[in-house]
């Protein structure tokens, strides 16, 4: 079975504009914590972290140049009518979005 598969930025990771500091993306990071509370149910999605810098090629195979900015969540099947599209492969890469679509589609709570 088809699963959802979210990319998110790899965290501590460094930025050479900013030498010898570590950062994480604010927004993939929100939704980090969500998955390591309740990794039960993350694990019926497909994580794949990725670096910083980019190009980031493994976005760009699925999803294309444009839609690098992370976080992004790719659909399996039944994608929402606001989900972007790019040769077939069907996308939200908005964060808010995106814990929406977690809860959703996938059982976990919702922002309060």
């Amino acid at each position: 079975m088809a699963r959802d598969k979210l990319f998110l930025i790899s965290p501590g990771f460094a930025d050479p504009k900013h030498p010898g500091v570590s950062f994480v993306c604010p927004y993939c990071n929100a939704i980090e914590g969500l998955l390591a509370s309740f990794p039960d149910l993350a694990s019926a999605i497909d994580v794949e972290r990725v670096a910083f810098l980019r190009p980031r090629q493994k976005v760009i195979d699925v999803a294309g140049e444009a839609n690098q900015s992370l976080p992004l969540l790719i659909f399996a099947e039944n994608p929402p009518d606001d989900a972007g599209d790019w040769h077939g492969t069907r996308f939200v890469n908005s964060t808010d979005r995106i814990l929406e679509l977690l809860a959703e589609r996938h059982g976990f709570p919702r922002l309060h």
